[in-house]
Order: structure tokens, then sequence, then C-alpha cells
């Protein structure tokens, strides 16, 4: 896409506009209807913008650029002079080529005769692959304040780096209870952030409980949030009482590639005690203390996807990595068709941007403004380490436009998105489709428009791919040491959530209901519709069976035929008038060894998955298109 770009870097030897001897200068772009600004200095004849304003060619409907210096005034702006350029005589710049050196132009008055000040300018068509694009400001959001104007941009994400924290809360002595004449009822209750687990009661009612119980939490880096253990008290049935409490740094932890054990801690627990109103005063008791084995694991995948459609399936630690098998480029061309999102000054609009999702790598195009068919031809890069993982892309409607405080409390409207899996790629293919856009709402699916996107995978070695599929999806740990069913949907659940708050962080923030919608946090609700569609794809696996219990009942009822010998094959006659023993090929000592395989014993199995169960499992699937 071209663009027409001018670059305000100074001004020089400005005329004097006010009593003072000095002006308030600024800088006004003018193309046609288009019109852009510098911020101005107060009482400055020297002043230095270096800004970037950027006008799209399709748009441009004159023949002359002109840009004005001006003095900021109460009343009216006073007029100090201008630089007029005729749009055909601009260079054209094509990167790699190195930017283009701005120079001192002297700026005329309004009949063209030269006045005083010069002014330091550079202006030329170039692209959006421009180093200047990004930070430019865009005469397609002329209308878009200062303080929107982040919001609009495109801009790169990472997701932070997620671990698994184990506390294995073994045992504790000494305690002190509040009351001398029963026997405690105590747990431990751990807390990291949002985040709160709690063991169960004791079975030992003594002063040294023991548990021996794991609890499994979500931490990211940098590590904010400090690890809170309690023990408590279960006096009456809605009455916990706090009998010592321990804060540790996750700094701190041990962190480990497998399940070597780590070593455990003892640590003090601390109490604190009310005194003069609501005054907190620590009271540390070293007699009460809580045995601990703490560690943050290196060698599970964190998961904050849905296994269905993960678009990394990588250990947590570094060393575990193996190296990239490829990368995949995405172009995020345009998208065609799209429905009104909201109603401004009585007519439908929507305010289109994309949003895409590989890896730990997030990228948000620019905010295309008031557009049904929104042209944004923007690349982006990930390199590939699973080939049997899945690429999300989100379009959405853009409600943060006013910026501060009449955007506050608006949600981005979510218009649909594709997922694309990598192994249903060819390699070094470029594949440049428009995807429908399918969302379904409370009336029914409804498709929101189309989105066109060009996409390769380039693979560096394909011996890799094929070893890939021999592997494993999850790391090892996964097989070796599993997390239960609900272990992993509860820390999926905290895994998103982080994420969605660390990335709503950022300046300027990819949503929380953006990445919600990304990352599918509703897909494990239960719904009659999923269940119902579950249903019918469990009774196609088993209607082969319904049909062989047909099949019984006709012969106890002499349905069938008792003899077949008028449609027999003629293989089935040779073997009916082979010899014994046989004289082919032994093909049933083949089925019996396969049959013996299969049905060994569990002391012959390994825990890590068989080669040609990985091999199936990593084919491509059809899941990543459902609703």
């Amino acid at each position: 896409m071209q663009y027409l770009y001018v670059r305000v870097v100074k001004a020089k030897e400005l005329p004097p506009k006010d009593v003072t001897g000095s002006c308030d200068p600024y800088v006004e772009v003018k193309l046609g209807n288009y019109k852009g600004t510098t911020r101005h200095f107060e009482k400055k004849t020297n002043p230095e913008w270096n800004q970037v304003f950027a006008f799209s060619k399709d748009r441009i409907q004159a023949s002359v650029l002109e840009v004005i210096v001006k003095d900021k005034d109460f009343i009216k702006d006073d007029f100090i002079g201008r630089v007029l350029f005729d749009l055909t005589e601009i260079p054209k710049r094509v990167p790699p080529d190195s930017p283009l050196a701005p120079q001192w132009y002297r700026l005329e008055d309004r009949k063209g005769d030269k006045g005083k000040g010069e002014l330091m300018l550079a202006v030329w068509m170039g692209t959006q692959a421009d180093e200047a694009f990004p930070d430019s400001w865009h005469s397609d959001a002329a209308t878009i304040p200062s303080d929107g104007l982040a919001n609009i941009r495109s801009k790169v994400y990472l997701t932070p780096k997620l671990w698994y924290l184990r506390v294995n809360v073994i045992e504790a002595q000494d305690l002190i209870p509040n009351e001398k004449n029963r026997f405690p009822e105590v747990f431990v209750k751990v807390m990291l952030g949002n985040q709160a687990l709690r063991t169960r009661i004791s079975q030992s009612r003594t002063l040294n409980p023991m548990w021996n119980e794991d609890l499994m939490f979500v931490a990211a880096e940098p590590f904010e949030e400090h690890l809170v253990l309690s023990v408590e008290d279960r006096v009456a049935p809605n009455k916990d009482e706090v009998l010592g409490k321990t804060v540790i740094p996750l700094q701190n932890i041990d962190r480990r590639l497998d399940y070597k054990p780590v070593n455990s801690r003892w640590y003090n627990l601390e109490k604190h005690v009310i005194v003069e109103g609501d005054q907190k005063k620590k009271e540390v008791k070293f007699s009460s203390r809580i045995h601990l084995r703490i560690c943050l694991e290196g060698g599970y995948h964190v998961l904050d996807e849905s296994t269905h459609y993960s678009s990394d399936l990588r250990p947590t630690a570094k060393q575990l990595w193996k190296p990239s098998i490829g990368v995949l480029e995405l172009g995020i061309l345009s998208a065609q068709g799209l429905l009104p999102m909201k109603t401004k000054d009585g007519r439908g609009t929507t305010d289109a941007y994309c949003v895409a999702k590989y890896g730990q790598k997030w990228v948000r195009t620019r905010t295309i403004i008031d557009s049904f068919a929104p042209k944004w031809n923007e690349q982006y890069t990930w390199e590939v380490y699973d080939p049997c993982t899945v690429i999300t892309i989100g379009v959405f409607d853009n409600c943060h436009l006013q910026g501060g405080e009449k955007a506050a409390g608006t949600r981005d409207t979510r218009i649909g998105k594709v997922r694309i899996r990598l192994s249903t790629l060819e390699t070094d293919r470029v594949y440049t489709h428009s995807y429908p856009l399918i969302v379904l709402l409370p009336s029914g699916v409804k498709k929101m428009g189309e989105v066109q996107l060009a996409v390769r995978f380039t693979c560096s070695s394909l011996l890799n791919i094929l070893h890939m599929y021999s592997q494993p999806l999850l790391p090892k740990m996964h097989y070796l040491h599993p997390l239960s069913v609900m272990q992993l949907d509860n820390l999926r659940h905290q895994a998103t959530q982080i994420v969605s708050m660390r990335l709503s962080r950022a300046e300027p923030p990819l949503r929380k209901e953006v990445v919600e919608y990304m990352l599918d946090v509703d897909s494990h609700m239960w719904s009659m519709r999923k269940s119902k569609a579950n249903f019918f794809r469990i009774m196609g696996v088993l209607s082969p069976l319904v049909a062989v219990g047909k099949w019984f009942d006709q012969i106890c009822h002499w349905k069938n035929p008792l003899s077949h010998a008028d449609t027999a094959h003629p293989d089935e006659l040779d073997e009916e008038f082979d010899t014994f023993p046989t004289s082919r090929q032994p093909d049933i000592v083949v089925a019996f060894l396969t049959g013996l395989y299969v049905l060994r014993h569990p002391r012959f199995r390994h825990k890590l998955p068989s080669v040609p169960l990985n091999f199936f499992r990593r084919l491509p699937a059809r899941t990543d298109s459902m609703l």
C-alpha cells in the first residue's frame, strides 16, 4: 500500500510574532481535506518536532502538499510561512534503501516570496513497509484524538513465561492452637496472587499434623506475587483460625527439568495478633514450623490453550527446547463484507483490526477506521517447533478510539476468528484464501464477513518433520507423571487469567476480552448443543456394534442364508480346498503375534505412547474448525 510521508524535523530563525519578541510555533501538514498538526512550543524560534505524517495514496485528491508554520495564539493563529510540494515531483523510496535525508527549505509567504525562517523536511512516497510507518500520524485516523492514537497502531506482544509451581505440604510441628481443650482440625491454605488452594484436614489430630499433599499453581515471570501459606484450625463449620503464616518469594524456589526430588525445607510460622484496635503486630513463633517441598516444574508445558488447537507444545524450561523446524509467514491482507458493529452519527460503522496468535507471540494490526472492507497488508513471521500446531487469527471491532475516560468500560466486539493447522499446509507453498468469519449468536450461526490471508510454512528439513511425527505431542513429563484432568482444567483457567491480565497491562493494551476469545476461555463450558454433537459422534462410533447385534439377531431367527456357495469368491474357494497343513503364506501367525503384542501385560508396557500412536494422534483433524 502506497503512502506519502512527510517528516517535519525542526525549524530555525523563525520571525517573532508577539510583543515579547518570540513565537509559539507549530506545523500544519495539509493535503486536500486532510490536515495533521505537530505539537506547539512556547516562546521558541528554533523548535524541534521530528514527527512523521503518512497520507494514504488511495485517498489523495489534491495535487499540492502544503507544509505551513503557524504561531499559536488565543484568538487566531498567525501565519509564519509555508513550503509547497508538487506531488508529481516527490521522490519514491523502496526499502532497503536508507531513509531519505531531510533538507532545509526557506519559508515562503502567501504570495510565494521568500520570507524569514527555514524548515527542515523530508518528503517521499513509500509503502507501509517503511520503518517510519508504525509511529507516524495517519490521515486515515485524522478524526482520532491524540490519546486514542496508541489504540489504533500495530503492535507485537509476548506471552509471559509460565511455570507450574508444585507445593508439597508434608507436615507441621509444634502448633499452638488458641483453644487448649480440644484437638485441632488443621489444614494448610496456600495462595499465589488470585489462586488459592487448601489441603484436606489432617487425619492426625495432634499438634504435629501430617498431610503429604501436592498443590499445583501457575506462576508467570517476572514473579510479582509471593507464595503465602497459612496453617488454619477449623474451630467451627464456617470459622477458621490462623495458627501461623509464612511468605516465600518465588525467586528463591528450586527449578527442575525432570522428576528428580528436590530438597525439602522447614519454614518458621509467624502469627499476627491484633493489638490496640485494628493495628496488626507480627509475632514470630519460632517454635511452630512447617515442612515443605516446593519447586518450579520446567519439564511440563503450561497449557493456556485448548489441546485441540494448541500453537505451542514446548516445555517451560528453555534447556529442553528442540531446534526450530521451520518458519511460518502470515500476511493479513484484507477483509470483505464486514457487518456494521456499532452506530456513529446515526449510521452503522466498523473499525476493524486483526489479532494473530502463534506460540508466545501475539500480533495486532493497525485499526482501519470506518470501513466494511479494510485493507491491512501486514506481514508477520514465527518460528515453528512442531508442525501439529494451529495459528489463530481473530477480527475485532475497536471501541477505544476516543481514548481516556470516554472509552472506559467499553469492550472491543468480536467479529470472528479463523484457525489454520500447519500440518495441513504443503511446505514452501503460498496459500491465499478468503476465510469466512462465522460466529455463534443467540439467534444462531451467522456469517460476519470474510478475511483474506496469505500463509506459507517453510521447513528446513523434511526429515525433521517426519521425526516429529514419531514423538509424543506433549513433553515427556505429561506422560511419566501425568496431572489429572481436573488439575489441568483448573491450571489452564489460571494460566489464561494470568495471560489476559498481563497483556491487558501492556501499552497499548491487548484487551482482556480479546485474549479470552483467542484462547477460547469458555470452550470447556457445558452446553446442550455440544453434548448433542458428542452423543451423535459416539453413536457413529458404536453403529458398527449395533449392526453386529442386528446381524446376530437375524441369525437367531434364521433370516440369513445358510450357505454362500453361490456367491463365494475364488480366494474363499481356494482356502476351502487348501491342504492341511497349509501350503500358503502363514498370515495367521502374524495376526496372532500382533494380537499378543497389543494385549500384553501392563508390566511390559511403556508409559510414553508408542510411535504409531504418536503418528495417528498428530494426523490433522477438523477440531480446529468446530464452533
